[in-house]
């Protein structure tokens, strides 16, 4: 380390200052990722640019302190809420894979009161034009004026799943939240706004994702 043999029984490392070689090869310490849950507003496109010149998530996200975040799946324009953006791809892959069957929860407003015949339709699966649904977690949460809001989680992450469901039971989303990924939660943070993981929801955040050492995870 820096030009001298480090003492049999170890010596610390200062990442950035110590250089380290081994064999007269420099090691690099594993760069740190960085993990951002975001609240997206409605009209914010996902995506690092837009030819249309619409506002991006990443232009939330610029004072995050990563040279490059990329967002864990998809939110339509007009879809508001949770959003994963993080530069681990290794856990991003595995989060939207439909193998690992990360539940996300949404909080829908609907046209109509669901009845007993459509939860029953929703929580046993609903054939889309892209094949059969997993069954979905589904509650009402509350009704008024015609409108309805509906608590749904879902465990995969096909293109405008949960209004798609909704539809082809005959109750079209007239807003649409994403309140949770996995053990992740909007909970109170404003729209626009994001804050970083925090360690106990990166580990439960792994376990999720079928990571063998989420134990040892840390942001």
């Amino acid at each position: 380390m820096n030009g001298r043999r480090p003492p049999e029984s170890g010596t610390l490392v200062e990442p950035g200052v110590d250089r380290v070689t081994v064999d007269g090869r420099r090691v690099e310490p594993a760069a740190d990722h960085h993990y951002v849950v975001l609240h997206k507003p409605a009209g914010v496109v996902v995506t690092a640019r837009d030819p249309q010149g619409r506002p991006t998530v990443m232009g939330l996200v610029r004072e995050a302190g990563a040279p490059r975040l990329f967002p864990v799946g998809r939110l339509d324009t007009a879809t508001t809420g949770l959003l994963l953006l993080t530069d681990d791809g290794e856990l991003a892959n595995r989060l939207a894979h439909p193998r690992h069957k990360v539940a996300k929860e949404y909080v829908a407003t609907v046209s109509g009161v669901p009845g007993e015949r459509d939860l029953r339709a929703l929580r046993g699966g609903v054939m889309l034009e892209d094949g059969m649904t997993l069954p979905a977690d589904v509650e009402v949460l509350g009704s008024a004026r015609g409108l309805c809001r509906v608590r749904l989680v879902i465990r995969e992450g096909r293109n405008r799943q949960v209004r798609r469901m909704l539809d082809a039971v005959g109750h079209p989303v007239r807003e649409l939240v994403r309140s949770g990924f996995g053990p992740v939660r909007l909970a109170r943070l404003r729209p626009g706004g994001w804050r970083r993981l925090r360690p106990a929801e990166l580990v439960a955040l792994r376990e999720a994702a079928g990571l063998a050492d989420a134990a040892e995870a840390s942001p």
